[in-house]
């Protein structure tokens, strides 16, 4: 009854019935992680980006498809738990969403996660102005030389080169006052070149914290 009123079909293959089939469900469970230095930092990721994992991270994103959350975040979930047993008494903060991609979902993705690994209230890094000192940005253009918007306006992150997005970046960030003194780990969703994560750890060590673990759903390769 319920697929005569609601039909969906499996994200992955198109099969009726079901958001993510049998089938798919057993792809995703047997996909590799990821590890990688960040900063200096261990980066725990669920997965790569890629193939299926992108699939499913670009209809939870792009289109509120909830009902993909479950079997894409369980992995990264554990991971967060994981890291918090080996640093018992951690904050654990996450990397917030552009404003753009924050107004266009209406939702953040990483709370999302953290939820499910039962953290219920973790703060974000805020995210603040672009230096003027920085090379390449022209703070009162709003813009990094090239045309991109430092904030995710614009031709955005994919566009840029590295340089740029690095420009972009460093010093975007700050962390609350009650990271000094204490382990952190940080959660972001996906991680690309690297470049925010390394700034969400600069902005913990610039507060006086100490990162002893990076955890996201999945990972570009690079």
């Amino acid at each position: 009854m319920l697929a005569v009123l609601l039909p969906v079909d499996c994200v992955g293959c198109g099969a009726p019935d079901r958001a993510l089939c049998h089938t798919c469900r057993g792809t995703l469970a047997v996909l590799p992680g990821r590890t990688r230095l960040v900063a200096g930092v261990r980066l725990d990721a669920a997965y790569e980006y890629e193939g299926l994992v992108r699939t499913l991270v670009l209809e939870w994103k792009l289109r509120g498809r909830v009902d993909v959350v479950a079997p894409l975040t369980d992995r990264t979930a554990d991971l967060v738990r994981s890291a918090l047993a080996a640093a018992p008494g951690a904050v654990v903060l996450r990397v917030p969403p552009s404003a753009r991609g924050h107004r266009r979902r209406g939702f953040d993705p990483v709370v999302t996660v953290l939820r499910r690994a039962g953290v219920r209230r973790a703060p974000a890094l805020r995210r603040v102005a672009v230096p003027a000192a920085l090379p390449g940005v022209d703070r009162a253009a709003g813009t990094v030389r090239g045309g991109a918007d430092p904030h995710g306006g614009g031709g955005g992150q994919k566009e840029r080169t590295g340089i740029e997005r690095v420009a972009a970046t460093v010093g975007t960030l700050s962390a609350p006052a009650l990271v000094a003194g204490r382990d952190v780990v940080v959660v972001d969703d996906v991680v690309t070149t690297g470049v925010t994560m390394a700034e969400a750890v600069r902005a913990v060590r610039a507060a006086g914290g100490r990162v002893v673990r990076c955890v996201a759903v999945a990972s570009v390769e690079v």
